[in-house]
């Protein structure tokens, strides 16, 4: 059964919009009396009856409806620094759309080589991702923030930064970065990361923030962890960007099946 994304549905508007309308009747050459699938991307999802195969304005009767379809008792936002080929991060945002997950933030790091992303765009690979999978939950793409402004404005019941620092990196020194901007009351959970898969308590909120390539600087993981993150480890091999947020996604989501 084809399924159809309609906004708003809840005020009545029982009115397939015109690029969904034009793909029912002139794709699928759906026709009067034939069923489809109605999502509103709030949890609603609807069994439905065409009544009025129209390219532009396809009208449709609901036979039944589930509200709350497929909702999960926990919260999962990740945010993640854009990356440089911009085709990467549409592909974290297609994958993570399909798994299952909350809200998206674009989080502009330090050592970001990316500054700016086309939400319209991501918005369209959201809808798509989501209609694809089935969901009748549509994540909430956030605009862009800096990191500060994302550490201070989040407060998740559990908070995660993931990074790639090791207590051996930081000695051997780097251009970028200073193991001395790292405060007394944070290195022992600077250098004493945990496995996330280890530190997730099912069924609560969940905030992960995933870095550019070039990860968070010390600075930013230090500030991060004073105010209440934990600094986590997604495992032994060393992750791109856009896999390291769909590793975190799913870690997330297993552990709470």
């Amino acid at each position: 059964m084809s399924l159809f994304y309609v906004p708003n549905l809840a005020s009545g508007n029982n009115i397939l919009p015109e690029e969904e309308s034009l793909h029912a009747v002139k794709v699928l050459r759906l026709q009067a009396g034939d069923e489809i699938v109605v999502v509103d991307g709030t949890g609603g999802y609807h069994r439905a009856r065409i009544t009025l195969p129209h390219s532009k304005r396809c009208g449709f009767e609901i036979i039944d409806s589930q509200p709350e379809f497929g909702k999960r008792n926990y919260k999962l936002h990740i945010a993640i620094a854009p990356t440089k080929n911009i085709e990467r991060l549409e592909w974290f945002i297609e994958k993570v759309t399909e798994i299952g997950i909350d809200e998206i933030t674009p989080v502009i790091c330090r050592f970001s080589e990316r500054k700016t992303v086309k939400e319209e765009r991501l918005e369209k690979i959201i809808i798509s991702a989501a209609k694809q999978s089935v969901k009748a939950y549509f994540p909430k793409l956030n605009p862009q923030c800096t990191f500060d402004e994302l550490i201070k404005n989040h407060r998740a019941e559990q908070r995660f930064i993931a990074h790639c620092y090791t207590s051996t990196q930081l000695s051997s020194g780097g251009k970028q970065n200073n193991k001395n901007e790292i405060p007394e009351d944070a290195r022992y959970s600077f250098f004493h990361k945990k496995l996330l898969k280890n530190e997730i308590v099912p069924s609560k909120d969940v905030l992960i923030l995933i870095g550019p390539e070039g990860d968070f600087s010390i600075e930013e993981v230090a500030k991060a962890i004073s105010l209440g993150f934990v600094s986590v480890s997604l495992g032994e091999s060393r992750l791109r960007t856009e896999t390291a947020g769909v590793v975190a996604c799913h870690t997330v989501s297993l552990l709470n099946q």
